[in-house]
């Protein structure tokens, strides 16, 4: 025992010896975007006394963490100490942050570099003359266009000091500057008070007497109280301000009315702690200064919700262009041409199309926010990523076609179909083919798309799903507006033999996508499943057959019941077998390291993060190419704009290197790497210089030359 107590002594006279009274900082970290460190306001600290140490972040230029709320997304930075028994850290002091802007998004950021105090206090027992380690896991995510979850960990030895420590001779001064400055409170009164669609938070008091208020801000605590993105008009009184604020989820999104807002109060005088509470605006709070809606014309038109709702309008409309919705407006264009000349029956087949759309669309993105609520990563078009759901689709798909063909009917005899067509509403027929168009669109994303989705997934429910809708709707409004408008429909001919011709061509489209989706599977599921797959398409085909031919038996007075329930029979062993393949499939080997052909002399590398890391050291430009064999878009620019020998000589001659990140299957690090950059969904393409560096981010239709010109200039 005696000998255990002499080597400590000694090794706390060493330790003060080299520390001389001072704190010792751990080594620099340096995570790739922010140098971190631990730095102590005091050079020691006394048994039971508190003092402050804080997380000090040297952040790269163009790059930006976050505050305790980020706003509209992002994460803030999270401190994890391993302290002595006996310590214990406090809440964090976060400084002020600033506002930065993203397309319609608005966080709450920390540029350049950035000290976060946090109090330490040491146990009342801690012996004077020793030294301890303070420890800290850091986690943070830090964003540029792009944002990268990076952690630290970090250390700091503190001296225990008898009386009161001295000051930290290079940081004592800094961090006591930064605890002057944070926001704290300063018996501001203030009340807030919605109005409509308006919030208004009213704040007097002291420090706010005749202080400047152009540009003041609130920063609230909680992310779900107003529209971060929203201007914030200034009425200026006597006393102080009113802000009008746009209100966010939880006054009326469905959320929960908060019975105080707490924030921070900005300004060019200083920024304070407010709490406000429910009430009438405060006497001298306004009076002065320009109404709202001169302070900030249309500016909550333009960001936030308001901006996310638009953007997704646009893209459900630019989603009927995107290849993924080819095979379906067969179905549209046979559905359309039977009532060409009914304008009631047309507009009724467009409601029920436009439900069809609404319902399926809320549907899948409910899905989709259940299972990302359950950790899961996954993205727009995760239900394509199922073998199950690829093998029910391919023989639906088959099925519409062999209906399409006249193999057999659907709630009508083989005789008169012409003239059924016509005279059926084909309501339920119309929201089917809502429906299925949805399923097949949903793998791809179009532009102004993406950004909405990004946004939608850092929302709330409720407001995720308002942004799923407005999708709907854009996706649905060119079929709608068609059957609503007399003149477009008399552009057709009258109903005649030639819809039984059309409708059995455009069956063939039909067949391509049952096709389409049975190499998915091939993708998916290997040689073995796919074989089994095919057999039940054989079988699901014969089981129409047979139906179809109850269907003629029974037109013309002949017993039918055994041949279609034979039919019946075929077609739901065909769906279990179907299943049986897809549950028991295993998937081709992952070809991590392998190489596949992307056209004439050009080969397309597995990606990976380490990958990319790689070749940029080795100062070469990249193409990364998120893709998956379910989005036809992305076959459709691997076609035209990846495969030609232009692009391969491109290539070539810059000494790029095309990287290929398949998404059929389910792949967190591809769905963390998508997430990174806002997307949820597939196509996305990336272009990185050779000087290293962020990347550039093309559009998600290609063309050959796009991509010639994007490799010569990170060739350059």
């Amino acid at each position: 025992m005696f000998l255990k107590k002499a080597v400590l002594a000694l090794q706390a006279l060493v330790m003060g010896a080299m520390l001389g009274g001072h704190a010792l900082a751990g080594p620099v970290v340096n995570s790739g975007h922010i140098e971190s460190e631990l730095v102590a306001q005091e050079a020691g600290i006394a048994p039971g006394g508190t003092i402050y140490v804080a997380l000090r972040q040297k952040i790269a230029p163009g790059w930006h963490t976050y505050w305790r709320n980020p706003g509209d997304a992002g994460e803030p930075t999270k401190i994890t100490w391993a302290l002595p028994e006996g310590w214990s850290a406090g809440d964090m002091v976060w400084p002020t942050p600033v506002k930065t802007r993203l397309g319609p998004l608005l966080d709450y950021a920390y540029k350049g570099e950035v000290l976060i105090p946090v109090p330490i206090t040491a146990a009342a027992d801690a012996q004077p003359g020793t030294t301890l380690s303070l420890t800290a896991d850091v986690f943070y995510l830090v964003c540029e266009q792009v944002c990268i979850p990076e952690q630290a960990k970090l250390s700091l030895l503190l001296p225990v000091v008898a009386g009161a420590p001295a000051p930290d001779p290079k940081w004592g001064a800094v961090i006591g500057k930064v605890l002057a400055d944070a926001p704290k409170p300063a018996g501001l009164k203030a009340v807030f008070k919605l109005e409509g669609q308006a919030l208004k938070l009213a704040v007097t008091g002291g420090p706010l007497k005749g202080a400047d208020m152009a540009g003041a801000y609130f920063f609230p605590y909680s992310p779900k109280v107003i529209e971060h993105a929203a201007e914030q008009a200034i009425e200026r009184g006597a006393e102080g301000l009113t802000l009008t604020l746009k209100p966010g989820y939880d006054f009326v999104g469905g959320g929960t009315p908060p019975a105080e807002l707490v924030g921070v109060l900005a300004t060019k005088a200083g920024a304070w702690e407010v709490t406000a509470t429910a009430g009438e605006a405060l006497a001298g709070a306004s009076g002065l200064g320009p109404p709202p809606a001169e302070a900030a014309p249309g500016g909550a038109l333009t960001g936030g919700l308001a901006g996310a709702l638009l953007f997704a309008f646009l893209g459900g409309l630019i989603l009927n262009l995107m290849p993924c919705v080819f095979p379906v407006l067969s179905m549209k264009a046979a559905s359309l041409a039977g009532h060409a000349h009914e304008a009631p029956k047309a507009r009724l087949q467009g409601l029920a199309f436009l439900l069809g759309v609404v319902a399926t669309f809320l549907a899948l993105a409910g899905a989709l926010l259940a299972v990302r609520a359950g950790g899961a990563a996954v993205g727009w078009g995760f239900q394509l990523q199922s073998p199950l759901v690829i093998a029910g689709l391919a023989l639906l798909m088959l099925l519409v076609a062999l209906n399409m063909s006249g193999v057999f009917e659907i709630g009508t005899s083989v005789q008169g179909v012409g003239a059924g067509a016509s005279a059926k509403g084909g309501v339920s027929g119309a929201f089917f083919t809502g429906a299925l168009a949805v399923v097949v669109a949903a793998p791809c994303t179009a532009p102004f798309m993406a950004g909405a989705l990004g946004y939608a997934l850092t929302q709330p429910p409720v407001i995720a799903l308002g942004v799923f809708l407005a999708l709907a709707l854009g996706f649905a409004a060119p079929f709608v507006a068609v059957t609503f408008i007399p003149g477009a429909l008399k552009l057709l001919p009258r109903p005649g033999g030639w819809m039984e011709v059309l409708k059995k061509g455009l069956a063939f489209p039909m067949y391509g996508a049952a096709l389409w989706l049975v190499w998915v599977f091939a993708q998916q599921a290997g040689p073995i499943a796919l074989g089994q797959l095919l057999v039940a398409g054989v079988l699901a085909a014969f089981g129409a057959w047979l139906y179809g031919l109850a269907q003629a038996r029974r037109a013309v007075g002949k017993g039918s019941a055994v041949s279609m329930i034979l039919g019946l029979l075929a077609v739901v062993g065909a769906l279990a077998l179907a299943a049986a393949s897809a549950l028991s499939a295993k998937p081709p080997v992952a070809a991590a390291e392998a190489s596949t052909p992307s056209g004439p002399g050009l080969t397309a590398e597995a990606w990976s993060p380490e990958k990319v890391q790689a070749l940029q050291a080795e100062g070469r430009p990249i193409l990364v190419d998120f893709t998956a064999a379910w989005c036809v878009t992305c076959q459709v620019n691997e076609k035209v704009a990846l495969s030609g020998p232009k692009v391969a000589e491109a290539f070539k001659a810059q000494n790029a290197v095309l990287l290929k990140a398949d998404w059929t299957n389910r792949d967190p690090v591809i769905a963390k790497a998508l997430a990174d950059f806002g997307r949820v969904g597939v196509p996305l393409y990336l272009v990185y210089p050779k000087s290293g560096g962020e990347p550039v981010i093309l559009p998600q239709l290609l063309t050959e030359g796009m991509v010639i010109e994007a490799i010569e200039k990170a060739g350059s």
